[in-house]
């Protein structure tokens, strides 16, 4: 791994900062992420893949392109849940999806054969298991993703995933904390609200991503749903009490912490508003998934606060020290 400069503003904003991008090669625009602004990670839609050969050459030449700028290897992430959220299809497995995962075994066959087409293709991390519980009760936006069963099923299945994803050399991401499956609305569309007490999240929501913490998960990727009596003024994903106070603090959470996409339309605040949130919650990464002004806006927005605040300069360390880790721990 890199010798990395933990005093470069420019090193230190981009190793938090997950991006899109849009090409199938490690092309001008890609180069630039890299080069420039030093991103930690990318992540790959299916307007990124043609086919498994070049899926191949473009992870591997985007990473090795990041060792020779100087940086650390990069994160490669991709959402390959199966069901309706998998970017890779054929001549990749394709899965039914997690409703359709009944057994530990079908968890441990789906988790071994995804780790091993995904490390073969250079993508190190995938943003799965979906560890929310949707009620059977509930219209939940999540019924055709989540696990089917309560909250203990879904940690059982869910925790398989993570110990096969793991095991085959590829990072699993547990979503959407602190868990969206009683939710209706998309939030790619809308601010949806969950009006629920913590203790009756402890009770139910909360139980998979203990469970998911307990398989040792190498991240957590934070809802961009409000729940008010969590926290009356800001969603999960620009929360403090919610990324920090309750996951970090609470429940002793010590591996990487993510936003979900901060294109969705749940977000309605402007990007320096995002960022700024995003560094005094400790959130370690943020992730800006198209191409776009939002991606020049988020690396200018986190240089800012970096420079010009102290504490997030001390903090915005300890996140990259968990980054580096991480790397450390399934790039090599």
């Amino acid at each position: 791994m890199t010798q990395f400069d933990f005093k470069s503003l420019s090193d230190l904003a981009g190793q938090r900062l997950m991006f899109g991008f849009e090409g199938q090669t490690l092309n001008a625009e890609l180069k630039y992420l890299i080069k420039e602004y030093r991103v930690g990670g990318i992540i790959l839609f299916r307007s990124n893949i043609k086919s498994a050969e070049q899926l191949r050459r473009l992870c591997m030449d985007a990473r090795k392109y990041a060792l020779d700028q100087g940086l650390p290897d990069l994160f490669v992430a991709v959402d390959q849940e199966g069901g309706k959220v998998a970017r890779l299809r054929k001549p990749f497995t394709e899965f039914p999806g997690n409703p359709h995962i009944k057994t530990i075994d079908d968890a441990r066959e789906f988790a071994r054969i995804t780790a091993s087409e995904l490390s073969d293709m250079g993508i190190n991390m995938n943003m799965a298991p979906v560890m929310d519980v949707a009620p059977s009760d509930v219209d939940s936006i999540m019924k055709d993703r989540a696990f089917t069963g309560g909250a203990k099923r879904v940690s059982q299945l869910g925790s398989a995933v993570i110990q096969g994803l793991q095991k085959g050399g590829v990072m699993a991401v547990a979503k959407h904390f602190p868990g969206i499956g009683r939710t209706v609305k998309d939030s790619h569309s809308f601010l949806p609200e969950l009006d629920a007490e913590l203790s009756d999240l402890k009770q139910t929501d909360l139980l998979p991503f203990e469970a998911a913490k307990k398989a040792q998960v190498s991240g957590i990727m934070l809802s961009h749903i409000f729940y008010p009596k969590l926290d009356p003024d800001w969603q999960a994903s620009l929360s403090k009490t919610i990324a920090y106070d309750l996951l970090r603090q609470d429940m002793e959470y010590q591996g990487l912490v993510m936003t979900d996409d901060l294109d969705m339309k749940a977000i309605s605040h402007d990007m320096d508003t995002c960022i700024h949130r995003i560094m005094i919650a400790q959130i370690d990464m943020a992730l800006v998934c198209h191409a776009g002004p939002n991606i020049t806006e988020a690396r200018e927005a986190m240089m800012r606060y970096l420079e010009k605040n102290a504490e997030l300069f001390e903090s915005g360390r300890v996140c990259v020290k968990r980054i580096l880790a991480a790397k450390e721990t399934f790039l090599v």
